[in-house]
């Protein structure tokens, strides 16, 4: 506004009368909806504020008194008036607010009375700021350094120089404004929660230490309110959701100005600690998603407050918690807020057990898609020692007991992920603590344990110890137990009841499929029970249960001696089960159990293989696991037609040597076994030796050199003989300079050429044929080769290899 007396304006004989219309044509505004009650509240507070006019606020404040008294304005008004207050006690003269104080007052009391304005979350907001204001001007402002740093140590201030008036007389007024904040701060609207915070805070660091300490109490003392009576944390009611955040907002504020004394850091980490997990279920929803937020934001200025030493303490157990709701929280926001607390520790005090490591895998991108949160981010965390059993405590208390069965089944499959790299260790324990969740009579917390044990089944089948495989599992589906009959097959607990068969599928075992020796009769009820369901999903789960996942464990237990009859169908299903129109295609599990069932079946009649399959049985079944290690399916998983490549190099390897070993029996062998056939098996098994995965190249490997020192075929059909054809070292190098001679115009025919050649020069492999002439000559042609129009070659890798032959 112009800096020069508005009575410069006014006409001759006409006193104030420029103040006089600015003030009437803005007051008809401030009952506006629109931005232009904003635009009269800004002029209308700017002009109280003038020395010139000033007096004017205390007119204005009767013109509002008078309106609130006979309650003859509307909320619109209501809150242009108080708009223009609230600026006014903002930014104007200390000496225009005290002098009015008392009638500010009375003004909002006279606001607080009025039951129109009590369903108005921005009136009871703006109620707040005035309250908090006219407290704020009541008292001796900060200096400079106060208002860069107050830090309270073991309850008093560090520096002496900022020590201010403690002898201060706090005014009674100040002491019934900060009742009302407090009030305030369980107000069921965030806006009228985080106005209170803010003014609590701002009033706390212009009173004494002793009163600072007190309020600070007195806000702590909130988060019991709802918790005297509870037996945990999900017993509080949800209006509890509103006390809590509030108290979280005021802590932070008190936080972020150094208003926390090392004292009261012990029991306030205690209440964040359980603020960081607030996750009421409310319906078919939950509340508590701005209590975690404002907890995080608690300990985000906690970091730049406090110093190390006064952190240290409790560095390890902020650390765990917050790595846990930055990996496992459901809302994106709040895996990003704890993501940046832990991110402002890290960098500000460096106690965070190793803070880079952890930071650069919870990083604001890692964490922002909560699947890769769950299933990459958290197994990497959990690679640290120090985080790894506070995860999986986590997952097992809080994630697997989520309200949302997605969160369950996201943290089902990242408590695999963790497990699968210590399962010796850790696989028990998930099974013991799982097992203790089936003895809940929550839904929720029986399909969170189902899920939880079905997960660590598919760890156990991924694992390479064969030994403790099988008894693990039975463990497993002996778990089953824990739940009665009637709560699995119970009307309403249909997820139960499509958990419970899928858990079956997963570690359904020979002998729990004969009566006589399961440890669940009642599983076959339970799948019947699916198989019968209404809802699609729980009957396609009872049937992976019978059909799916069981069915390769089924048809490769039969004993086909006994029952003969049945081989031919079984082979048949299985072939149509693992073919290319097959309907189970996308279920990976049921193909890889179908093709280990082959090897079964081969060494179950192996004996007297021609009595019970015919050379074209034969072939199709060795086509089939050839086919399987061209099978590179993936899923969210990755890839997992790994899983099909492994059985298949396995089931090769197994089928070969049941031939080999009976090959006495076996007329015609060469039918059975045609050579064709055994050459396509060594060279698909040679090619997974190269492959990129290394569980994939070691089963390879190992099935290789089973093949390799396998002894020959005992044979009787006189086509075959068991004289050795070899292969010798001259006839591989012909075979490579012949390979090179047939396109010496292509790098890409040559070039491996002479990368193995430099391979078998450097390990001293071609020493033995430097003195025959055969290979003499062979040389001096790999020689002619490497040498002849180099001038003319411009490929750099092809020069490079010639240098080096």
């Amino acid at each position: 506004m112009i800096p020069f007396d508005l009575a410069q304006f006014d006409e001759v004989g006409k006193g104030d009368y420029t103040a006089s219309m600015i003030e009437s044509s803005t007051r008809e505004f401030l009952g506006k909806a629109g931005l232009e009650r904003e635009g009269a509240a800004l002029l209308l507070s700017r002009l109280y504020m003038r020395t010139d006019t000033s007096d004017r606020f205390s007119t204005f404040l009767g013109w509002a008194q008078v309106r609130f008294d006979k309650a003859d304005i509307d909320v619109f008004t209501a809150l242009g008036i108080l708009q223009v207050i609230c600026d006014v006690v903002k930014s104007g003269s200390s000496s225009q607010i005290q002098r009015e104080s008392t009638r500010l007052f009375a003004l909002a009391e006279t606001i607080d009375r009025l039951q129109t304005f009590s369903s108005s979350s921005a009136i009871r907001k703006y109620r707040a700021k005035l309250l908090s204001r006219i407290a704020i001007r009541s008292l001796p402002s900060l200096t400079l350094g106060c208002q860069k740093r107050r830090l309270l140590v073991g309850g008093g201030i560090g520096d002496n120089r900022f020590v201010q008036q403690h002898d201060l007389e706090v005014p009674d007024e100040v002491e019934n404004v900060l009742g009302h904040l407090f009030n305030a701060l369980q107000d069921k609207d965030t806006v009228v929660r985080w106005s209170a915070a803010k003014g609590v805070a701002r009033i706390s660091e212009r009173l004494p230490l002793d009163f600072c300490d007190q309020i600070l109490e007195t806000i702590m003392s909130l988060f019991s309110i709802h918790s005297i009576a509870a037996a945990s944390l999900y017993d509080i009611p949800a209006i509890g959701e509103s006390t809590w955040h509030g108290a979280c907002l005021a802590c932070a504020e008190m936080t972020r100005r150094g208003l926390v004394a090392q004292t009261r850091l012990a029991e306030l980490i205690k209440w964040l600690s359980k603020a960081l997990s607030f996750d009421l279920r409310k319906g078919s929803h939950s509340v508590g998603s701005n209590v975690r937020d404002a907890a995080a934001y608690v300990i985000w200025a906690l970091a730049r407050s406090q110093d190390s030493s006064t952190l240290a303490p409790f560095s390890q157990d902020l650390a765990q918690r917050l790595a846990a709701v930055a990996l496992y929280d459901r809302e994106i926001h709040i895996r990003r807020a704890a993501s940046a607390a832990f991110q402002e520790h890290v960098g500000r005090n460096n106690l965070f057990p190793c803070g880079i490591d952890v930071l650069g895998k919870t990083d604001f991108y890692a964490v922002s898609i909560r699947r890769n949160a769950f299933l990459v981010a958290a197994p990497q965390v959990a690679q640290h020692k120090e985080y790894r059993i506070f995860l999986l405590n986590h997952v097992l208390d809080v994630t697997l007991r989520h309200w949302d069965p997605t969160m369950r089944e996201l943290g089902s499959q990242s408590l695999r992920s963790i497990c699968i790299e210590n399962l010796d260790v850790l696989g028990p324990v998930v099974i013991q603590k799982a097992t203790r969740i089936l003895d809940s009579i929550d839904v929720s917390d029986l399909h969170g344990g189902l899920l939880a044990l079905s997960e660590i089944a598919i760890a156990y089948h991924e694992s390479r110890d064969y030994d403790s495989r099988e008894v693990h599992i039975r463990e497993i589906f002996r778990c089953l137990a824990h739940i009665p009959f009637d709560v699995l097959v119970g009307p309403r607990n249909a997820i139960v009841t499509a958990t419970a068969c899928r858990l079956i599928s997963v570690t359904i075992t020979l002998p729990e499929l004969r009566p006589e020796t399961t440890s669940i009769p009642q599983w076959r009820n339970i799948v019947d029970h699916g198989l019968k369901h209404r809802i699609p999903s729980v009957q396609e789960a009872a049937a992976d249960a019978m059909t799916s996942q069981s069915l390769g464990t089924v048809l490769g237990a039969i004993d086909y001696s006994v029952h003969d009859n049945a081989l031919l169908d079984a082979v048949a299903c299985l072939l149509e089960t693992v073919g290319p129109s097959a309907p189970l295609k996308a279920n990976i599990e049921v193909r890889r159990n179908c093709y280990k069932a082959i090897s079964r079946i081969i060494s179950t009649v192996g004996v007297d293989i021609p009595r019970y399959l015919s050379t074209e049985v034969l072939a199709s079944l060795f086509e089939c696991l050839l086919n399987g290690l061209d099978d590179y399916s993936t899923d969210q998983r990755g890839d997992v037609g790994s899983w099909i490549r492994v059985a298949c190099i396995q089931s090769l390897t197994t089928s070969i040597e049941v031939l080999t070993r009976n090959a006495r029996t076996i007329l015609p062998f060469r039918a059975y076994l045609p050579p064709s056939v055994l050459y396509s098996a060594v060279r698909g098994i040679l090619k997974q030796g190269v492959e990129r995965l290394d569980n994939v190249r070691q089963e390879a490997g190992e099935c290789f050199l089973r093949l390799l020192y396998m002894p020959l075929p005992e044979v009787q059909d006189p086509t075959i003989t068991s004289e050795v054809q070899g292969y010798d070292l001259h006839t591989l190098v012909e075979d490579l300079i012949t390979r090179a001679k047939s396109n010496l115009t292509s790098n890409t025919t040559v070039l491996p050429v002479f990368q193995t050649f430099n391979v078998l020069l450097e390990g001293d492999a071609l020493t033995e044929i430097f003195d025959d002439p055969v290979g003499s000559r062979s040389l001096h042609q790999l020689l002619d080769m490497v040498t002849r129009n180099i001038s003319r070659i411009k490929s750099l890798p092809r020069i490079h290899e010639c240098m080096k032959v």
